[in-house]
């Protein structure tokens, strides 16, 4: 299993306990040490059309600003994590870009396109086409996997909103339920339901795909 993309924890509460106290280069190495989990997160989530016209590096840039400009308020109140904290801020500047962004009028505003696509898949997109594989099956040679983990990256995009978010989150950002639940402001029974409904309709359109393929 892949680690989250995120920091770990630990390091993270005595930076947060360093800024606190005053200590500027705290904040500067507790921002930067979340830069790259960042520009995964928001590469993930990008329109393609809009990266066109808006660098995954400049939307990262402004999360960085804005997560400084309200760390003060954030740590006289943490009411979640700091990576959930902080990869809100970049939710939102996601929804921001695609709004300033519109590249179609029959596209939601909101819809957050992952771009999995855009590339070869990535060892996250492997394992979870192996989850999703018959357990009862051969291993599949190394090319057979990576074109099932294609199709997979090709279902995942055809999901809803909600669905895709929940696969990104828990396969992709390697989040634990109990994030998720935080994340989502759902009970942990409910983000776990919501989960394996996902994974549901995941392997739905997979089974379809490989019926209209035959």
């Amino acid at each position: 299993m892949n680690q989250s993309i995120w920091p770990d924890g630990e390091q993270t509460q005595e930076l947060l306990a360093g800024a606190k106290g005053g200590d500027n280069a705290a904040v500067d190495e507790l921002l930067d040490r979340h830069r790259d989990s960042l520009r995964k997160m928001i590469g993930m989530r990008l329109d393609q059309r809009i990266m066109r016209r808006v660098d995954v590096s400049d939307v990262v840039q402004d999360v960085l600003v804005e997560a400084n400009r309200r760390l003060q308020g954030y740590l006289q109140n943490p009411v979640m994590g700091f990576h959930l904290w902080i990869r809100q801020i970049a939710k939102d500047r996601i929804i921001d870009a695609h709004r300033r962004h519109r590249v179609s009028a029959k596209r939601s505003i909101d819809r957050e396109q992952p771009m999995l696509s855009a590339g070869p898949p990535d060892q996250s997109t492997i394992e979870l086409a192996a989850q999703l594989s018959d357990p009862e099956l051969t291993p599949a040679a190394a090319a057979t996997q990576r074109e099932l983990a294609l199709h997979v990256q090709d279902a995942i995009s055809q999901l809803d909103d909600k669905d895709r978010e929940m696969i990104l989150m828990r396969h992709y950002e390697q989040l634990s339920n109990q994030d998720i639940a935080a994340a989502l402001d759902l009970t942990e029974p409910a983000a776990s339901m919501r989960y394996l409904r996902a994974l549901k309709k995941l392997r739905k359109v997979l089974d379809e795909g490989s019926q209209a393929s035959a």
